[in-house]
């Protein structure tokens, strides 16, 4: 199993609502030094993005991997990773930590063409099961995912070139 990624965490937190991000590499998202692509999205997109953001990482936080893919493109992809992969790393943290806890900032959300490039900060904590206390388990500052509206509503769909 590949080593969990801050970008895997923005699926759960995102689509654990749009979630918990960090870049797989820098071969795998555009740098974010340059002028984004795309134009910024208008405020009612962004709320419906937090919307469902917020609807994931609840499913996230309750512990609940079918809830927090179900807001996840059946077609996800960022690099090697798909949502099978997203999967195994959700049961895997589900695993090892009785709870957890994602909090996610929406920095900023641009439209390029039919996907919302969503550019986002947060953390993941999670009570190690038998040890109890909150530990650390991801954080990240601005890191970009992928979203696009499928069946009237955003979904992650990663960034695939």
């Amino acid at each position: 199993m590949e080593p969990m990624r801050p970008r895997v965490y923005f699926v759960f937190a995102l689509m654990a609502g749009l979630s918990l991000a960090a870049a797989l590499d820098g071969s795998v998202a555009p740098s974010t030094s340059q002028a984004p692509p795309g134009t910024p999205a208008p405020p009612h997109v962004v709320a419906e993005i937090r919307q469902s953001l917020d609807a994931a990482i609840e499913r996230f936080d309750a512990m609940d991997a079918a809830g927090v893919l179900a807001h996840v493109s059946e077609q996800y992809r960022t690099g090697p990773l798909t949502k099978a992969g997203l999967a195994e790393q959700l049961r895997a943290v589900f695993a090892i930590h009785d709870q957890v806890r994602a909090r996610v900032r929406i920095d900023e959300v641009r439209l390029v063409g039919e996907h919302a490039w969503v550019y986002s900060t947060g953390a993941v904590t999670g009570r190690v099961r038998y040890l109890g206390g909150a530990v650390p388990v991801l954080s990240w500052e601005h890191e970009l995912e992928v979203a696009r509206r499928e069946n009237g509503r955003w979904r992650l769909f990663g960034y695939q070139r």
